[in-house]
């Protein structure tokens, strides 16, 4: 059941300069019919929910004060933007988000001049932010760069790395710290609020001025010294030390959710003269609405659910989650060998490791939002002869590719990466997609790179890697549930290398690698009915290929299709190279690859998505038949 709030004032706002156009007085009631508006829609849509809660009253006060778009906003990660995507021109489709041909859940720039920067990985937003920011100082134009970052994104390194390079700017760059786990923020109440608009004043900011100058003339040590007392004292009173160290001036704590608060501490903070400021805001995530205020998750990330009563659409049921497999499976191991420890980069149930976590607290390390970290921690635990799992999406190990590289591969060191979200991920659309790590990883000496088929291969390829002690390997396996096959009791130890036949043919050979194998059996299938002979292997390794096998297919068919879940570059072009360093093509054999478009593709159903990659049975059977030269009905086709 879904309700149609009445949002009156709303109604009056489509974009940012209508906002700015209310009394101040007005801006509660606004807040309060955004959030109705909000959580009306993503009951029919389902998407993230509680960050976005969380940020409403924010939302209004930021394009209330700054100038946007010419003030360039960007939010981190992006998945709190629902809010500012209604006041922004955008609230006729927000019905739409996440559906393919819809908005997207996060920022994307193709879809509104008031997101200038896209983002869905998390930490990025300052640098962006510094960089529109020192844009504007060098060509002498008007226009901050703001950035809201939330505490856990605000733990990466690559935030602190902005932050130390933020004094180019001057004040033309504007931090918003939006804390809401309480994590670095003592309790907030009237005495904060008021300290942060006294110290974000013009009048304090003045006075404060004035008694740096008269500093200035003292002798050197007193100049030291007062600088140093000025900071002790504003510490003391507020916090933020480690931000004025790395050149900001702090504001702040401050409660997020009042906007008698907020308002004149950014109508401050935009007037400033100083060099870059840092506002800290405490909010609430799920903020305003009971189940998700109650929820541990604070509903983080929903599906479609009842606006009244809170209850969230079910899921038909089925097989369990290749995530939840691969959680069970490393919890097996580990109790076989008390060797086995887990990392994740700040996804500990997304990646099941928060299960593994209650099974072995003392060998489970969440490092945060810290992927390099994440890598390089688990080259050092495998070279003290630990037996490392890095469990992280495939997305988010793109950003730690030098520490694979480096710290990983070249010392050969056998760190075990579980990599979730492999392929195409749906409504998280393009950001989210694991596209690219066959490719990335298959082309490093010394990994082992592996593809589960169904469930059931995943834990043996658990098992396989924690028996492997002579260097990396890689297990992928996508997002949402398994195909349905039985689990087995006893996990198999693979051959490295090693692939198997499923269903044995003779004209023409499909190369499986990873969850597409359910796509060429039924492809198999359709050909045998117009009389191709087909066979269908899994090779289960991208690295090192089953030459032998290989080999033998090419030797005994027609026509050779590889088929995998991922970009250019990866299985398909060392199955080529293979026969191109071998001359298995001279004599006519016919080789086509099947991947991902060379191209991100926009969110949308995982069916529809894999329908456009051009990676279902039709578009295989359509492949083998051009390869024929057959047309639909199997008869060859008279040759040009």
């Amino acid at each position: 059941m879904s309700e149609t709030p009445a949002t009156p004032l709303l109604d009056l706002v489509h974009l940012p300069e209508d906002l700015r156009r209310l009394e101040s007085r007005q801006l509660r009631q606004l807040a309060d019919e955004l959030r109705s508006e909000m959580i009306a829609a993503v009951g029919q849509t389902g998407g993230h929910l509680g960050s976005g809660l969380g940020v409403v009253e924010l939302t209004v006060a930021v394009h209330y004060v700054f100038d946007t778009p010419r003030d360039r906003l960007v939010w981190d990660v992006g998945h709190q933007a629902y809010p500012h995507k209604i006041l922004t021109g955008r609230r006729d489709r927000i019905r739409t988000l996440r559906q393919g041909g819809g908005l997207s859940g996060f920022t994307k720039r193709s879809e509104s001049e008031y997101d200038p920067f896209g983002a869905a990985h998390s930490s990025t937003s300052i640098s962006a932010a510094l960089g529109f920011a020192v844009a504007n100082k060098l060509a002498d134009r008007p226009g901050k760069g703001i950035a809201v970052i939330g505490d856990g994104a605000m733990s990466a390194g690559m935030a602190y790395e902005a932050m130390n390079n933020a004094k180019q700017a001057g004040n033309r760059l504007v931090v918003i710290l939006n804390d809401n786990d309480m994590s670095i923020a003592p309790p907030v109440g009237a005495l904060s609020s008021y300290l942060a608009r006294l110290v974000s004043s013009g009048r304090f900011l003045g006075l404060r001025e004035l008694a740096r100058r008269f500093a200035r003339k003292l002798p050197r040590p007193l100049h030291r010294a007062a600088h140093k007392a000025d900071e002790f004292a504003r510490g003391m009173a507020m916090g933020g030390t480690l931000f004025e160290e790395l050149g900001f001036y702090y504001v702040g704590p401050i409660d997020g959710h009042d906007l008698d608060a907020l308002v004149p501490v950014l109508q401050n903070v935009r007037d400033a003269a100083e060099g870059p400021c840092l506002v800290h805001v405490v909010t609430q995530k799920g903020k305003g609405y009971g189940p998700a205020e109650a929820a541990a998750d604070k509903y983080h990330g929903v599906q479609k659910f009842d606006v009244i009563t809170g209850e969230q659409k079910k899921s038909a049921g089925g097989p369990p989650s290749y995530t939840a497999v691969f959680a069970d499976a490393l919890i097996a191991e580990a109790g076989r060998d008390d060797t086995i420890c887990a990392i994740t980069a700040a996804m500990p149930s997304g990646t099941g490791l928060d299960r593994f976590e209650q099974a072995y607290p003392e060998r489970s390390f969440d490092v945060g939002i810290a992927e390099q970290h994440a890598v390089t921690f688990a080259a050092g635990l495998a070279a003290q002869g630990m037996r490392p799992f890095c469990a992280i999406y495939s997305t988010f190990l793109q950003r730690a590719f030098d520490q694979v590289v480096h710290d990983v591969a070249i010392q050969n060191l056998p760190v075990r990466f579980a990599i979730d979200r492999a392929g195409l991920v749906g409504a998280d659309g393009a950001t989210h997609a694991g596209s690219f790590d066959i490719t990335y990883l298959a082309t490093l000496p010394n990994l082992v790179v592996m593809a589960a088929a169904d469930e059931a291969e995943l834990v043996h390829m658990v098992h396989t890697a924690a028996c492997h002690d002579s260097g990396p390997i890689a297990f992928r396996y996508p997002r949402g549930n398994g195909v349905g096959v039985a689990l087995p009791q006893t996990p198999q130890r693979l051959e490295i290398g090693k692939g198997r036949i499923v269903k044995q043919g003779s004209k023409v050979a499909l190369l499986s690698l990873g969850t597409r194998l359910g796509e060429a059996l039924t492809a198999a299938e359709q050909l045998e009915a117009r009389g191709l002979s087909t066979t269908v292997a899994d090779l289960r390794f991208a690295k090192p290929l089953d030459s032998a096998l290989i080999r033998q297919l090419m030797a005994s068919h027609e026509v050779i299709v590889t088929v995998e879940e991922g970009s250019i570059g990866g299985l398909g072009a060392h199955v080529l190279t293979l026969a191109s360093d071998e001359g298995l093509t001279d004599a006519g054999l016919k080789i086509r690859t099947m991947r991902l478009p060379d191209l991100f593709q926009d969110h949308d159903a995982p069916d529809r998505q894999y329908d456009d990659a051009r990676l279902n049975a039709p578009q295989i059977v359509e492949t083998v038949l051009k390869a024929l030269r057959h047309n639909s009905a199997g008869v060859e086709e008279a040759r040009a």
